[in-house]
């Protein structure tokens, strides 16, 4: 495959959405993407049909939700979103960048929730095809910063757990970026900082 994959991960609260708009307008200018590519963003859950429907439910507060279930559920929608979306657009040599990825589902689910990291991998393994990203950006914020930037009537189901909840999850994708060699980004730092941040690990990646 001639595309590119891009992933941005990191807690709820941490920039990471509104960092991947802004690098979705500057990577087609930034002359790292070759002629004739273009960039398709998308996001988990969400990033299909299916994950349009799955979103509101998983992130509905008011839903209880069994945390096994929550797990087949997140990893359905990933395997829809790689074979209909992610890996047609590599194929044809274009780039990707998703608003998170599999790292997520380990951080959220196996740390966050308590699944079984045995189990939780080998649903990746199956989800993914064996897809592994060319850069994940690790939005590396602490979790009390995190929830200072949304107000309780703001929060999802996940931002709704709890702090406790919150730094396992920050400890899961912790762990993750030392294993996986993900780009870690100052979240806490001034966009500006942020962005130039991610802009130099897009470079130091994919520059020729």
């Amino acid at each position: 495959m001639a595309g590119r994959f891009l992933v941005a991960e990191g807690i709820d609260g941490s920039g990471k959405s509104s960092q991947v708009e802004r690098l979705r307008h500057w990577l087609p200018r930034s002359g790292l993407m070759p002629p004739g590519a273009r960039l398709l963003a998308t996001r988990e859950p969400g990033g299909t049909p299916l994950g349009e429907k799955l979103y509101p439910m998983l992130l509905n507060p008011g839903l209880t939700l069994h945390s096994r279930t929550e797990l087949l559920l997140f990893a359905a929608d990933r395997a829809q979103h790689v074979e209909t979306v992610i890996l047609p657009a590599l194929q044809e040599g274009h780039w990707v960048l998703s608003d998170r990825f599999s790292g997520s589902t380990v951080a959220y689910q196996g740390h966050g929730r308590g699944c079984d990291l045995e189990l939780v991998h080998a649903l990746e393994q199956v989800a993914t095809g064996g897809l592994t990203p060319d850069l994940t950006l690790w939005f590396d914020l602490c979790p009390q910063q995190a929830r200072a930037r949304k107000t309780p009537s703001q929060q999802d189901r996940f931002e709704g757990a709890g702090l406790d909840f919150t730094r396992r999850v920050a400890h899961g994708f912790r762990k993750l970026a030392m294993e996986r060699g993900w780009q870690r980004i100052p979240a806490g730092e001034p966009w500006a900082v942020v962005e130039a941040a991610v802009q130099a690990a897009c470079r130091s990646t994919f520059a020729n």
